[in-house]
């Protein structure tokens, strides 16, 4: 059969809500055109993240009725601890209530002020908690990596030269830790290989540098190592996943996207002496080190999700369904990062709209018009989230790409919302020389995108 069809039924169904163009227009209005200030009731299709907006299968809610709410030591911390255990590999596990509670404790307990910290891309919340220590976020990624429309299986890939590089540039001493995302989010949901990860691995090794994995989509990336590195099409998503574990010192997890969870992270690590630092750290922000900010049904429920994002089946599903989205709008002209991503399409904005100059915020715009014309809500990756306003001279610096991520949730849409996405791209495409640009006219100093405020161009 050629059809690959949602391997699941459905049993419960949420509501959305049709809004009117002169609804919506008023709605931005009152958000101060960022997307992120508007209330989700009146988004039709929601494409804002992947991270959190599962929707979880049976067998989830039957660990939820299951969950053990004990303060200390709950037989649902032990269930959570066994899964992340059996798939991660790390000896210690300290459970957090999302990812960058994860970042934040491992690189408060990692970085001082002018240490460096290479990525093959930076997420914002990672680059933010690396930036919050004093330290330097740097991104590493192989130059395809920054090249949308070039075709490269691994985009993801760290440049491993550019790494070597950097550490004789500015000394060993100076790289508390080396991150490496999987999938890269920043840039466009590519994959890592495992022959980079190895690489990566080997340097980190020879010059005695923890290697940390962000592991929040990790499953999908093992996925695309089957698909489409040599000599790995026979072996089970989770063998794979084990070996890019194998090749790392710990790990930080948001269990929001891989974990197929709606809440709940994880710092993992093999470095007893680290853990307790940062256990101590987790008791002060999080909670206890059995619980860690999370209720014993969000662990149990994480447990279980982890091993249904290493099904074939639904990988099969997750991977073709986001494929298709990215192909038909890609077939009608509009340019987006090739090939698709795992958990997202990201479309060009520079690309798609030319006439726009990066300190207009096209990615930006594109958001704003997505949500005029068809209620959908997407997000920007580009200056907006990325750039820099010089603290003395207030002048803007434009981030290296203009992108718009349009983030497919697990399990939540059908095709036919695809396909009413797909029709909204093309709407605004066939009139893309009307859409005009955006400036920022209030703004916080960290993860500015989330809470700031923008008016058109005039």
């Amino acid at each position: 059969m050629k059809t690959i069809i949602e391997p699941f039924k459905i049993k419960s169904v949420e509501p959305i809500r049709l809004t009117t163009p002169a609804e919506r227009e008023a709605r931005l209005r009152e958000a101060a055109y960022n997307v992120f200030l508007l209330k989700a009731e009146d988004v039709l299709i929601d494409l804002l993240t992947d991270s959190g907006t599962a929707a979880m299968s049976a067998e989830q809610w039957a660990s939820i009725m299951r969950g053990d709410e004990a303060y200390a030591g709950s037989r649902s911390w032990f269930r959570f601890l066994a899964a992340v255990q059996d798939i991660f590999g790390f000896s210690q596990v300290l459970p957090t209530h999302q990812g960058r509670a994860a970042e934040k404790i491992l690189f408060a307990t990692l970085c001082k002020p002018g240490d460096v910290v290479p990525n093959n891309t930076h997420f914002d919340t990672t680059r933010a908690n690396v930036e919050y220590t004093g330290a330097r976020a740097v991104d590493l990624v192989i130059p395809e990596g920054r090249q949308p429309q070039t075709r490269h299986p691994f985009k993801g890939n760290m440049d491993v030269a550019a790494l070597e590089r950097l550490i004789a540039e500015v000394g060993r001493e100076r790289i508390p830790v080396c991150m490496l995302t999987i999938t890269n989010n920043s840039g466009g949901g590519q994959p890592v290989s495992l022959a980079n990860a190895r690489a990566v691995s080997a340097v980190c090794r020879k010059h005695g540098i923890p290697l940390y994995i962000d592991a929040c989509r990790f499953a999908e990336n093992a996925w695309f190592i089957r698909l489409r590195e040599e000599g790995q099409s026979h072996r089970a998503p989770l063998d794979i996943a084990r070996e890019l574990f194998s090749l790392a010192d710990g790990c930080t997890m948001s269990a929001k996207k891989d974990g197929m969870a709606n809440i709940g992270g994880f710092l993992a690590t093999n470095d007893a002496r680290l853990a307790v630092d940062q256990q101590n750290l987790l008791i002060l922000t999080e909670g206890f080190p059995t619980y860690g900010g999370l209720a014993g049904r969000d662990l149990d429920a994480i447990a279980t999700g982890l091993y249904e994002a290493l099904d074939p089946d639904y990988l099969l599903y997750r991977i073709t369904s986001t494929t298709y989205l990215g192909e038909h709008i890609s077939a009608a002209g509009v340019p987006i990062v090739q090939p698709p991503g795992g958990h997202a399409i990201y479309i060009d904005a520079a690309a798609f709209l030319p006439h726009l100059k990066p300190l207009d915020l096209p990615g930006q715009a594109l958001v704003v018009e997505l949500y005029r014309e068809a209620g959908i809500r997407a997000v920007e990756i580009g200056t907006l989230m990325f750039g820099r306003r010089d603290p003395e001279t207030g002048q803007e610096h434009p981030a290296p790409m203009e992108l718009v991520r349009l983030a497919v949730p697990r399990r939540v849409y059908t095709q036919s919302h695809i396909d009413y996405v797909v029709e909204g791209i093309l709407a605004i495409w066939n009139k893309r020389d009307a859409v005009r640009g955006y400036h920022i006219t209030e703004q916080a100093p960290f993860l500015r995108h989330f809470t700031a405020k923008l008016a058109p161009r005039t």
